[in-house]
């Protein structure tokens, strides 16, 4: 990506007053890497699932739980709460009954959704819906805003003001969009570059793999994150000196949201699964 382009996507992110969850580009990046570690046998029942779909691939469809909601049709509406959860203080100390009453948090969503793909007496539709909830959820479940504090809604009221390349005079965001955008865009590669790069790194260490609730283990780890790494700034500023701070946090964790997608897909969509 050039510096006019880079300059381009920093400034539209940069106005965007509530963030959703990773940036496009980072959501299709974790369905890249997801796609890239399927059997073939899950590779095959996605791509029979997705066939139609205009980019009938992970990364394709990666971003449509954003659309529906910013549409605000009846899906849209019914799945808002599905994207986060937010658990008061520092210790993130999660208590089902007040931070997902009845499941509606998106530890409860990925649950569900994932029990829907895995179901083959499912409508064909509601699977399809289930693959697309599963692989954007498993994304955002991975980013730490997306279990934030409700003080300030995982830091969408944690107003910021940038000064860097990208806005030398100033510019006002918030933490969550931060997050959401800058750290992974200001990188200024395009999604091809940057998941053979991805691939390339030494994968994290995944110390959830033998949680009995995965996405609960993803998401507390995500919250921890958010104290241990000291990611609210100090005042209300920050510049590029804190996005290449973080840059290879927001990284590490789109390639653990690849990998973790890819086996829970493979388990959902083995044959007989």
């Amino acid at each position: 990506m050039n510096r006019s382009l880079l300059v381009s996507a920093l400034a539209l992110a940069l106005a965007t007053p509530v963030a959703h969850a990773w940036s496009r580009q980072g959501h299709q990046l974790v369905g890249e890497l997801a796609e890239r570690q399927l059997t073939p046998e899950a590779l095959a029942e996605a791509r029979d699932l997705m066939e139609g779909e205009a980019d009938p691939n992970l990364a394709g469809v990666s971003t449509w739980a954003d659309e529906i909601r910013a549409e605000e049709n009846e899906l849209g509406k019914l799945s808002k709460r599905w994207h986060y959860v937010n658990i008061p203080g520092k210790h993130c100390d999660y208590a089902p009954a007040r931070d997902c009453p009845d499941g509606e948090c998106i530890i409860g969503a990925i649950n569900a959704q994932a029990a829907v793909l895995a179901d083959r007496g499912q409508p064909r539709q509601k699977r399809l819906e289930a693959l697309k909830f599963v692989v954007h959820f498993v994304g955002d479940a991975h980013q730490p805003m997306h279990a934030g504090y409700p003080h300030d809604r995982g830091g969408n009221d944690y107003q910021l003001n940038y000064r860097g390349k990208g806005a030398p005079d100033g510019q006002g965001t918030n933490l969550h969009g931060t997050w959401d955008y800058w750290l992974l865009q200001s990188a200024g590669l395009d999604n091809a570059a940057y998941a053979d790069r991805l691939m390339a790194l030494p994968p994290p260490a995944d110390t959830a793999t033998g949680a009995e609730n995965r996405p609960l283990a993803w998401t507390l780890e995500s919250c921890r994150l958010i104290h241990s790494q000291a990611l609210y700034p100090r005042g209300h500023r920050i510049t590029d000196a804190y996005l290449d701070q973080h840059r290879p946090l927001a990284e590490a964790r789109v390639q653990l949201a690849g990998a973790r997608l890819a086996a829970l897909l493979n388990q959902a969509l083995a044959p007989g699964g």
